[in-house]
């Protein structure tokens, strides 16, 4: 699929917790898509760096159930309630090339499955650095530098959620 400014982003509904980050997708509006994952229809690509960030990862972790050990994405705990701030348009289109590195360093590893790509034990060195570049590329927008931690994490988009909801409750 050609890599554009929208498409329809893919979230699997149940995730490893133990993979690095959650392993979000592009596909066309040909792909049948199943009720094990959400989608999110004619979505710009910065979206997908959201998702695919360690910020979001460590929010899901938190927010969303657990199905055993794993990750179970709900959208309306997991993306409805994720805290953003308000984005530039130089912030979106950093967050857009950071999903474009994301899905062509999976690309160059094809036709690895997203569970090969996404083994903590055997991720691709490119793909790693793509979402350690998307993380800094979003923190940054968040707090002007990296997070030394998922406390810190936590604690912003905590802050951040209470901020969001007061609005919306006045």
């Amino acid at each position: 699929m050609r890599i554009g400014k929208k498409g329809t982003i893919v979230v699997p509904a149940i995730s490893s917790e133990q993979r690095p980050f959650l392993p979000v997708g592009l596909v066309d509006s040909q792909t049948a898509i199943s009720n094990k994952c959400y989608a999110l229809y004619d979505a710009p690509l910065w979206n997908m760096a959201i998702i695919a960030s360690r910020l979001h990862w460590v929010w899901i972790g938190t927010v969303c159930v657990r199905m055993r050990t794993d990750f179970s994405y709900s959208n309306t705990l997991g993306w409805n309630t994720f805290p953003v701030p308000k984005l530039t348009e130089q912030n979106k289109a950093d967050l857009t090339r950071c999903a474009e590195d994301i899905l062509l360093a999976r690309e160059a590893h094809f036709p690895a499955t997203i569970a090969d790509l996404y083994d903590p034990e055997k991720m691709p060195e490119n793909l790693r650095h793509a979402h350690e570049r998307n993380d800094e590329v979003l923190e940054r927008i968040y707090i002007g530098r990296r997070f030394r931690n998922d406390t810190e994490r936590l604690e912003k988009l905590f802050e951040l959620y209470t901020r969001m909801t007061s609005a919306k409750a006045a």
